[in-house]
């Protein structure tokens, strides 16, 4: 049985918060922002919408667009490092509001790279035939988490929540390979105290070295060449890495999703939220061959390649 993406869905909060608006908070400006990072606005979310608000919106969509009711929801994976609390999980509260009486229900915390790592593992319970209908969302409130007196950090993050339904497809079509991989000891250079602390120079050079690799090696494992893609999809950090991992496959500029200038980074809620716009606009076709790639705090990262359709 192969497993595969049969629904997509998106939230994004009301308020956009611009470059300009950041100039009059903190020592900075809509011209140092974007030719460093790529960003032009972002999505914070207000106090009263939380983590598992957005992630719900997200997950109604995601189901809407499979077709798959809430007693047909087998088993729910939140990737998220800004949960409501500590416990109960993000995803036992969706269990709960979504009415997904039969689901199991866990969240995983891998940071920026925890959507690969959630739909990686939902991937071995459809094939296993433990599960028919998976429903994997990345959620992240990083605005109550981000010091917004630090320019370094405060100008690159965003709220937002995207989400997937995993689920059986045809032949030849869903997940082909994963690349999943930590190394804990570059863990000191991107955690969070009270807030998101970075160094930004240390995760920079892991981001471009590994992206690039990530997404040959996963190419490599699912047996195909960097000439059998047809759209990148890596995470929305900061378009110089991007564009690093966009070279290291040989691809042209339109075959690679730009969401960052809208979104900023929004940790695992990134890359599905990109896969909900492309969906969207047209732009992901049935057959097409698509590389998801991501790297985050841990220091985690992550690598998918698939087919899509069902």
């Amino acid at each position: 049985m192969n497993a595969g993406i049969i629904g997509v869905g998106k939230y994004m909060p009301d308020r956009v918060v611009t470059n300009k608006e950041l100039e009059t908070m903190m020592d900075t400006s809509d011209e140092w922002i974007r030719t460093r990072t790529g960003i032009e606005e972002r999505r914070i979310a207000p106090d009263d919408i939380d983590t598992s608000d957005m992630a719900y919106e997200a997950a109604k969509k995601a189901m809407d667009h499979a077709g798959v009711q809430p007693e047909n929801i087998d088993m729910i994976l939140v990737a998220t490092v800004t949960p409501d609390r500590p416990f109960p999980s993000v995803a036992c509260m969706l269990q709960a509001r979504l009415g997904c009486v039969n689901a199991s229900a866990m969240d995983v915390s891998a940071a920026c790279a925890g959507f690969m790592y959630a739909v990686a593992t939902a991937k071995q319970f459809i094939e296993n035939e433990a599960c028919k209908n998976i429903l994997v969302v990345g959620v992240e409130k990083l605005s109550k988490i981000t010091d917004w007196t630090d320019r370094n950090t405060a100008v690159l993050f965003g709220d937002g929540a995207g989400a997937v339904v995993v689920g059986p497809v045809s032949e030849g079509r869903g997940i082909l390979a994963f690349d999943l991989g930590a190394d804990g000891t570059g863990g000191q250079h991107l955690y969070q105290d009270q807030y998101i602390v970075m160094n930004g120079r240390e995760v920079f050079k892991f981001a471009v070295r590994q992206m690039g690799e990530s997404s040959v090696k996963v190419l490599e494992k699912a047996g195909l060449t960097k000439n059998d893609v047809d759209f990148l999809i890596p995470h929305q950090a900061n378009i110089r890495i991007m564009e690093a991992a966009r070279q290291r496959l040989e691809l042209p500029e339109e075959k690679m999703s730009k969401m960052i200038h809208k979104y900023g980074n929004t940790s695992s809620a990134s890359i599905p939220m990109v896969i909900a716009d492309e969906v969207e606009a047209g732009k992901i076709k049935d057959d097409d061959v698509i590389v998801l790639v991501g790297f985050g705090g841990g220091l985690t990262w992550g690598a998918i390649a698939l087919r899509w359709g069902r």
